[in-house]
């Protein structure tokens, strides 16, 4: 969703078109946010994240790349600087601390499956070993009790991780260009 502002050629603010000959110029502005992604393991995080930035988008997934502490929290100088220097981010991942951060997304997206399809996914994945032992598949079906209806609380918009993943990634970036914020 892009923002048009119409001005005529030589003005400094939109104004209304007067007779024939009237030269517009056209400029797009386009409309940004921060968006949180989050949901149980397996739910499609990655998937999506990895949809949103072959589409140009710049992602972070936070089970990569050291931007979880060995306490399974967020390293939180570390978010903090990139939600301050980044107006345009989708970032992925869900921990205990991530509240902290809630109102420094414009969205929280709660992306969710049911627990039988949660178990298949991380069962087949490759890119991630969580869910593999039969005690973390005990702790994946704890946290759909305990946990889930926390993050469904924080969020500003729950997406059914059974669609298909065009689909959530589409109405992810309607966030990030524009659409409702929750301030």
């Amino acid at each position: 969703m892009l923002e048009l502002l119409a001005t005529r050629a030589g003005q400094d603010r939109p104004g209304p078109a007067v007779g024939a000959g009237t030269i517009w110029r056209i400029s797009t502005v386009g409309v940004v946010a921060r968006v949180l992604v989050t949901g149980m393991s397996g739910a499609g995080k990655s998937t999506v994240l990895a949809e949103l930035s072959r589409r140009g988008h710049l992602t972070v997934d936070t089970d990569y790349d050291g931007w979880e502490l060995p306490d399974g929290t967020w390293d939180e100088h570390r978010m903090a600087h990139l939600l301050a220097e980044q107006p345009d981010v989708v970032v992925s991942g869900t921990v205990e601390n991530q509240g902290h951060f809630y109102d420094q997304f414009e969205h929280v997206v709660l992306l969710c499956a049911p627990l039988d399809l949660l178990l298949e996914r991380v069962g087949r994945r490759t890119n991630n070993p969580y869910g593999k032992t039969t005690d973390q598949r005990a702790d994946i079906a704890s946290y759909v009790e305990r946990v889930e209806p926390l993050l469904r609380r924080g969020s500003t918009l729950e997406l059914d991780g059974r669609r298909p993943v065009g689909e959530l990634a589409d109405a992810i970036e309607d966030l990030v260009r524009g659409s409702t914020s929750r301030h």
